[in-house]
């Protein structure tokens, strides 16, 4: 039962974090973790139980979806499904003491992005311009790498998009959620067939999740975005000390 109370008490902050700012992964994982779930499973699981919530973000977001720069979205979506599917069979392929070890370095990550990407999208969009391809090309690893983990996705490709398009990051929430929630999708389905979730776990937090996201929304009404953003960064950087700690605090 504490170990219920803990995913829903989780899945209601993540929930609510990615209807303000994103990083709701940084809260479930670990709690998937601490409720005794091995961390392949409780990545898939944390997947699939934020999912929805995604998904209804692209529908609300239906109407402003278009080309980013110069790349339809079709060709944008084909190789970020195609990317998430080989994202989620590698996690899959991955053991459970190497995803250990690799999980602090990948939060490392997600947390750097969260801090720096606006800074890192404005300083790559200064006298720099990158064509078509590359930007496939670099989609496709964002899509595997959504579909391995995903922490900071979405601002990594806003990042890349900027050297392709000159508008505003708000103007690219359409695509983003798209693209985002394609890579999860594959990650989602993949995840389900292999039996990798774990179901009782997955679905409190999916309706935590659910309620969090619609909490989320109406405080993100009152709530300053730099308080917002300070605290998702705070958590963020918790989370991945906690972890650094885990796997290498301790002697061997």
């Amino acid at each position: 039962m504490n170990s219920y109370l803990l995913i829903f008490g989780a899945g209601l902050l993540a929930g609510t974090m990615n209807a303000l700012a994103g990083g709701g992964s940084f809260v479930t994982l670990p709690a998937l973790i601490s409720a005794g779930i091995p961390s392949v499973q409780a990545n898939a699981s944390s997947t699939v139980g934020l999912f929805p919530g995604t998904a209804a973000s692209t529908w609300a977001y239906r109407e402003g979806l278009g080309p980013v720069g110069t790349v339809p979205l079709k060709p944008l979506l084909l190789v970020t499904l195609t990317g998430g599917a080989i994202g989620a069979f590698l996690l899959l392929w991955t053991p459970s003491r190497l995803f250990d070890f690799l999980l602090p370095w990948l939060l490392l990550i997600a947390t750097l992005t969260l801090t720096f990407g606006p800074q890192l999208g404005e300083w790559l969009r200064r006298g720099r311009h990158i064509g078509p391809r590359v930007v496939l090309t670099v989609q496709f690893a964002l899509g595997i790498y959504g579909g391995y983990f995903g922490g900071a996705i979405g601002i990594m490709m806003v990042a890349l998009w900027g050297l392709l398009d000159s508008r505003d990051v708000k103007s690219m929430n359409a695509p983003r959620t798209l693209l985002v929630t394609a890579a999860n999708a594959m990650a989602v389905l993949i995840f389900i067939g292999a039996q990798a979730v774990r179901w009782r776990e997955t679905l409190v937090l999916l309706v935590a999740a659910t309620i969090g996201g619609y909490c989320g929304a109406m405080v993100g009404k009152r709530i300053p975005s730099t308080v917002i953003r300070a605290g998702t960064l705070l958590i963020a950087a918790c989370i991945t000390v906690i972890f650094f700690t885990r796997a290498y605090g301790h002697p061997r």
